[in-house]
């Protein structure tokens, strides 16, 4: 499927029936100001979220304030958040940003960002080194600025790719714009973040990767994948 108007339907169908699932509205998880999430959106890739959570929660032990971690030894923020996967790069990159916002804005604060539209505060963002789409939008969509930009993780890029939203060979990056467009122009923060968290919470408790549990999939009609998985009616008889 390759309609584009079609995408849409078929992405507005998977959010209704995703929805029906795991319950719509969700709750937010986080009511971060949008500078502690964007640290806490860096410390969690390619990590576990309890452990990203917890490198979080000692760096606001060990430091009052993000200037405080900013200006640390950096073998010190280091050994704080050792339990994330890469603690050697992602001290010093955390610090790099911090000091980078601080040289553009003048202080150490997003606050600016509530004033732009989120392409705007989405390209201000990622002009900051290491921070990406994944990244730009969590920090608007999490934070307490609660704006509609619409975060892509793993999960989420599963689903879609297995129901035919994207294609396999879009990867997570540019699958943000892909997948945003697929989306009502008119829908708010909410809905937005609904949209990923049903499609991220459907790939870690139905869409596997792997031995995904098609035969409990409330998509399956809508999944070529899932299709292409399910025994044929020959195979069920003779089984």
């Amino acid at each position: 499927m390759t309609d584009p108007a079609a995408l849409r339907d078929k992405a507005l169908e998977i959010h209704r029936l995703l929805c029906t699932v795991y319950g719509c509205p969700v709750a937010y998880f986080h009511s971060l100001d949008p500078l502690s999430e964007l640290v806490s959106s860096l410390l969690s890739h390619r990590t576990r979220n309890a452990a990203s959570g917890a490198a979080f929660k000692a760096l606001r032990r060990r430091w009052s304030d993000w200037e405080s971690v900013r200006d640390a030894p950096v073998a010190e923020v280091e050994a704080t958040i050792a339990g994330v996967t890469w603690p050697e790069q992602k001290a010093p990159r955390i610090q790099a940003i911090l000091r980078r916002i601080t040289e553009r804005v003048g202080s150490l604060s997003l606050d600016l960002l509530s004033g732009m539209t989120v392409p705007e505060a989405r390209a201000w963002l990622e002009e900051l080194p290491g921070v990406g789409p994944k990244t730009s939008a969590a920090v608007l969509s999490f934070s307490t600025l609660r704006q509609a930009a619409l975060p892509v993780d793993s999960h989420h890029h599963r689903v879609a790719v297995r129901t035919g939203l994207i294609p396999a060979s879009l990867a997570v990056g540019p699958s943000h714009a892909v997948l945003s467009a697929q989306l009502p122009e008119g829908w708010d923060a909410q809905q937005v973040y609904d949209n990923h968290e049903v499609m991220m919470l459907h790939g870690q408790r139905c869409c596997h990767y792997q031995a995904p549990a098609c035969d409990r999939c409330v998509l399956l009609r809508l999944c070529p994948t899932g299709q292409a998985l399910r025994p044929s009616e020959e195979e069920r008889e003779s089984a």
